[in-house]
């Protein structure tokens, strides 16, 4: 457990460039896997998550390392690779579902226990499976646990997906390169993460088309090599920064990491006031902290490209001292704002219902001690944090490094007073 410290009411001024993306690294490690030749990823952030994924590659018999800020891997003949996921590794981030084609079409079978991460309820992985098993895979649900058999190759299908899940549109583009012949993804998710691993994957020698839009077409059987490769930049990193500097005012450039990944954020910290200015790879955002912000804002996260879930707290951040009521639908997950406790312990009006929250707005923000719920709540408690009187003790659990490599520490150099205390043991 740490805690970090903030002080409020100190605008931030400065320039800062975000690390390559989290949900680029996850599924870009667990797609080496199936590659022949070295692979390295560049510029990747030392997240928990990476090392977690990391141990796992290692756990399954893989070659991965970190060299600097670097991440490689060699290739492993798929007789030295183990299908049996450890319980504590897949526990520890829902990103071990990775894992589950990669293993599947090296190893021949995979088993792993329902995968873990941040409690933002039910997070079915039956897209992932129904597509799997299309292509030819044996399903085995026991317990806690589903295995995945194949007896010979998988084959190319023609599958809709029931709605564009991110990660199922990833299991099946890579299933779909070691499948015999066409698959056709129908209702696929247009992120751009997706278009990431695509990339990843056609640079390795794949051969795939229309990643980006709903109906991505595959020709499986393509032997793949290794690749130097820089993931995208992180725009949920990028729309955090802006949400800091929204709510603490001042004056920032988040730089080498072009507006179209974050978009509707943009927008939305334009329609509250916040003075945004886009350029071909950089965004310069520039808020009067002597002027209230306008809130009465209606939000509605779902699928790319609307309002990204994982920036639905930040916003909500921004809101709570906002002039006028506000509501924040997520469609995705009912458990998106836990972090409401935390905004009220500092003084806001909001309440979570489901998948909705509403925030009555014109807070007058005070430090408090909270702690950090999950991932991007944590984040979004930070960020409130800057805009409160006095002190706010933030203790994590260690949700915020699951995305962030030092999230205090990036703020602290925009001018922020925000450091972190030595970990604590959890009592």
């Amino acid at each position: 457990m740490q805690t970090i410290t903030i002080t409020g009411g100190q605008p931030l001024h400065g320039t800062i460039r975000p690390a390559a993306a989290k949900n680029s690294v996850l599924p870009l490690l667990a797609a080496t896997l199936l590659c022949g030749a070295p692979c390295c990823l560049r510029g990747v952030p030392e997240l928990s998550d990476v090392d977690t994924s990391l141990a796992l590659l290692q756990a399954v018999g893989a070659k991965a390392a970190r060299h600097g800020s670097d991440l490689c891997t060699l290739p492993v003949h798929a007789s030295a690779l183990c299908g049996e996921i450890p319980a504590h590794l897949a526990g520890a981030m829902r990103s071990s579902v990775f894992y589950l084609a990669p293993l599947l079409c090296r190893a021949g079978m995979v088993r792993l226990p329902l995968p873990g991460g941040c409690r933002l309820g039910p997070r079915p992985v039956d897209i992932h499976l129904a597509g799997l098993a299309a292509m030819g895979a044996r399903v085995e649900l026991e317990g806690d646990a589903v295995t995945l058999r194949r007896f010979g190759p998988l084959q190319g299908v023609d599958f809709t997906l029931r709605l564009p899940s991110v990660g199922a549109t990833m299991t099946l583009l890579m299933a779909a390169c070691c499948a015999m012949g066409t698959t056709i993804l129908r209702g696929a998710a247009c992120e751009p993460e997706v278009c990431d691993l695509a990339g990843f994957l056609s640079a390795c020698g794949a051969q795939i088309a229309g990643a980006g839009t709903p109906v991505v077409v595959v020709q499986g059987r393509r032997a793949l090599g290794g690749i130097l490769y820089t993931p995208l930049p992180d725009r949920i990193a990028a729309a955090t920064y802006g949400a800091a500097v929204a709510a603490a005012g001042g004056q920032i450039t988040v730089r080498e990491c072009p507006p179209r990944y974050y978009e509707a954020f943009l927008q939305f910290l334009q329609q509250c006031g916040v003075q945004v200015t886009r350029r071909e790879n950089a965004v310069e955002l520039v808020r009067d902290p002597s002027v209230p912000l306008r809130g009465s804002q209606q939000l509605y996260a779902n699928a790319w490209p609307a309002f990204a879930t994982d920036t639905a707290p930040l916003a909500a951040a921004v809101l709570l001292e906002a002039q006028g009521e506000s509501q924040i639908y997520d469609h995705l997950f009912a458990n998106r704002f836990a972090c409401a406790a935390g905004f009220r312990a500092m003084g806001a009006e909001c309440q979570a219902a489901g998948h909705r929250l509403t925030i009555r707005g014109g807070a007058h923000l005070q430090g408090a001690c909270v702690t950090a719920p999950d991932l991007r709540g944590g984040a979004a408690l930070l960020v409130a944090a800057l805009a409160a009187d006095g002190t706010t003790e933030l203790r994590d659990p260690g949700h915020i490094r699951r995305g962030y490599a030092d999230l205090p520490g990036d703020l602290a150099l925009l001018g922020a007073r925000c450091a972190c205390c030595r970990p604590t043991a959890v009592r």
